[in-house]
């Protein structure tokens, strides 16, 4: 059910985040305790504020209210992937060239499956972020279906 939840909302916000040059980072419909949350997180180039992300839900909750996919009660929440949004398709990579980023790997490599650091690039989907190995600077190339999950880092 909750993917159905999930689809029907993509297709709803969709055309709201288009008009306004939006971008729908992900949809999430959680049970957390005793409720349901639906969650919207968007963005934009240079970072979404808190006034557009209720702009979003109240044009999303008049459509949600007049249509009513969702059978129980749920809070909408509508916000910002943050600082460290996942990367969760080849675009967001693709746009993420020169940033610090983490990544999980399905299988280690060399007894290690996370890393972090900067993508120097990504094609042909290979991905090469040049990372520390204590005081070395090292370069990782793997390929776009070895990583479990990408995101991006604060650099501490």
């Amino acid at each position: 059910m909750s993917n159905n939840v999930i689809e029907k909302v993509t297709e709803l916000v969709q055309p709201i985040t288009d008009r306004h040059n939006f971008e729908l980072v992900e949809v999430e419909f959680v049970k957390e305790g005793q409720g349901w949350f639906l969650r919207v997180y968007i963005d934009k180039v240079g970072g979404i504020n808190i006034e557009e992300c209720a702009m979003v839900s109240d044009e999303l909750s008049e459509i949600l209210d007049a249509q009513d996919p969702i059978p129980q009660a749920y809070f909408l929440e509508v916000s910002s992937p943050g600082a460290e949004r996942p990367l969760k398709t080849k675009e967001d990579l693709t746009r993420s060239i020169g940033e610090y980023i983490h990544i999980s790997l399905y299988a280690s490599i060399n007894k290690q499956k996370v890393f972090e650091g900067y993508l120097k690039s990504f094609e042909n989907d290979e991905i090469v972020l040049d990372y520390l190995d204590k005081t070395r600077h090292k370069e990782l190339k793997v390929t776009y279906d070895q990583v479990a999950f990408a995101r991006l880092a604060i650099k501490i």
